[in-house]
């Protein structure tokens, strides 16, 4: 596995991706809509690992009970049928198999109940 990005959730997602690009010097390199939010995917353009910026508004009621102040990570794998099997197998608490804009994934949790993303990529 290695760090795909970091999901942060915002405020305000738009002010957040001017921060990143305007004053630290970021790309935009995804910039996507989910119902009336935008959601930012910012990273230096040398750089893999990125920053995702997702309104904390588009997430109040996320299914998987995420928990808002802390981070998400999602991580990118070559194989994801084999991670979600080695995961299993070391008895991580892990979701099916899915398709989430346009990528098959599944998330992980910390034994917190911190939930993570993997990606295949």
């Amino acid at each position: 596995m290695r760090i795909g990005y970091v999901v942060l959730y915002v405020d305000d997602s738009e002010a957040c991706a001017r921060f990143w690009t305007d004053q630290v010097g970021m790309k935009v390199q995804m910039q996507s809509r989910a119902l009336d939010f935008s959601i930012f995917r910012v990273g230096f353009s040398e750089r893999d690992a990125a920053l995702e910026l997702v309104p904390r508004e588009l997430m109040k009621e996320n299914p998987d009970g995420l928990d808002l102040a802390t981070p998400s990570i999602c991580f990118y794998v070559d194989d994801l049928q084999e991670a979600h099997k080695k995961l299993s197998e070391n008895n991580v608490l892990v979701t099916e198999i899915t398709n989430h804009f346009d990528n098959e994934n599944f998330a992980f949790s910390d034994n917190e109940g911190r939930w993570f993303a993997v990606l295949q990529g």
